[in-house]
């Protein structure tokens, strides 16, 4: 399973390769050997998406793959989703994504056969073929030009099931997670095969975990980000060499091999972000009494409404508990009385009979201070995404905020 670290190639000769990434199985021939040959000490990997232009002309102009790259070891440089503001390249080393993906298969009980289910411009897909190359595996790629579509993700499990007598995982988003639950026998039956199924990228609330393990579904939970090599907290505990701190602020504080080198040609931001040897995200948690890590939300995803700050993934979570809710996703509003209001988009599990905002903030209330119950609720058929599958809390507030006064 561990492999030799790479050599780098010389100064002089490495070079940065924007590869533009399908959302077929054309990926695999595409993209996975610029994988390799980028761990391998061959030239550094810039994914971007093959469409919208516009997004993609962005990152070729902020990231400038003709520019020298700053360190030799630089494997990958990955832009971040995009969720928080402007994206960044983050730049990951050879031996840093390497290490993250031999500590991944030590913790799921060894090297196996992966399926790609998440679009490979982001960490979470690329780990996928990054820990193929070091389990010395070849995945198997779902088609995900129509967005993710559980009878597609059944036909691809089916394919790699067949291919040999590996252990077999695949990574999710807890949307595909509940999207699969919801899809039938065949997807169900598909989720099952799986040795284990990390699903991180967001939250996922405890009735849909309970849901997906009393459906036989080996979950396990991941906590991370882009600038950690993806997830490096497993069901609340650390990889192999990671650490976990929380500092004043109450931010989750990480360090270990798998951080950054930092990111691409923003040098300030690079050591005000991992100076220290630690990198500080933006996400709120504390450590319980078996050290493990609960992550509450994130530090930019609090209204202040009332004087009262509300954590919104909290909100999220509360109101998709509902009977009547299949999903939820909770904006801040500016409001001239209470500061912010809380606003929550949902998606009825009965489109016919969508569930009344007087019942949802009876729910919340039951479990929650009052501040966390929304001020408003809103019907929708889908909440938006980000193209890495995770929910798009800024594009939801941007679109409120337009149509509602």
């Amino acid at each position: 399973m561990d492999r030799p670290p790479p050599t780098p190639m010389s100064a002089a000769t490495r070079s940065l390769q924007a590869i533009e990434v399908p959302l077929t199985p054309a990926v695999l021939p595409r993209v996975y050997p610029a994988v390799v040959a980028a761990l391998d000490g061959g030239p550094a990997l810039l994914p971007v998406p093959t469409h919208p232009e516009p997004l993609r002309d962005e990152l070729l102009a902020s990231l400038r793959p003709e520019a020298p790259l700053e360190d030799t070891d630089i494997a990958f440089v990955i832009p971040t989703s995009g969720s928080t503001g402007e994206p960044k390249g983050v730049m990951l080393s050879a031996k840093a994504i390497q290490t993250s993906a031999t500590a991944t298969l030590r913790r799921l009980g060894g090297p196996g056969q992966w399926l790609l289910a998440l679009p490979a411009t982001h960490v979470a897909g690329l780990m996928v073929l990054a820990r193929s190359f070091v389990a010395g595996t070849e995945p198997v790629a779902m088609d995900l030009s129509s967005g993710f579509d559980p009878e597609m993700f059944a036909a691809a499990s089916v394919r790699l099931f067949g291919s040999g007598p590996h252990r077999r995982y695949t990574a999710l988003v807890p949307r595909q997670l509940a999207a699969l639950l919801d899809g039938g026998e065949a997807s169900v039956a598909a989720l099952s095969g799986y040795h284990a199924v990390l699903v991180g990228g967001s939250a996922i609330s405890a009735e849909l975990l309970e849901r997906a393990r009393a459906a036989g579904v080996s979950v396990v939970t991941t906590y991370g980000s882009t600038e950690t090599c993806g997830g490096c907290v497993y069901d609340g505990l650390p990889l192999d060499d990671v650490e976990v701190r929380i500092d004043d602020a109450g931010r989750i504080c990480l360090r270990g091999p798998m951080l950054a080198s930092g990111y691409r040609l923003r040098p300030e931001l690079s050591v005000d972000a991992f100076g220290d040897g630690w990198f500080t995200t933006a996400d709120i948690g504390h450590l319980g009494p078996d050290d493990r890590l609960d992550v509450v939300g994130r530090l930019d995803d609090v209204a202040v409404s009332g004087g009262v700050n509300v954590p919104l993934a909290a909100v999220d979570h509360l109101v998709a508990a509902h009977p009547g809710v299949r999903e939820a996703l909770a904006v801040a509003l500016p409001d001239p009385e209470w500061g912010q209001r809380v606003v929550a988009a949902v998606v009825a599990h009965d489109p016919a009979q969508p569930p009344r905002l007087e019942s949802v903030r009876a729910h919340v209330m039951r479990r929650a201070p009052a501040a966390y119950a929304p001020k408003e609720l809103i019907t929708v058929e889908s909440l938006p995404t980000l193209p890495n599958g995770k929910t798009d809390r800024r594009g939801l507030a941007e679109q409120l905020s337009r149509t509602i006064h």
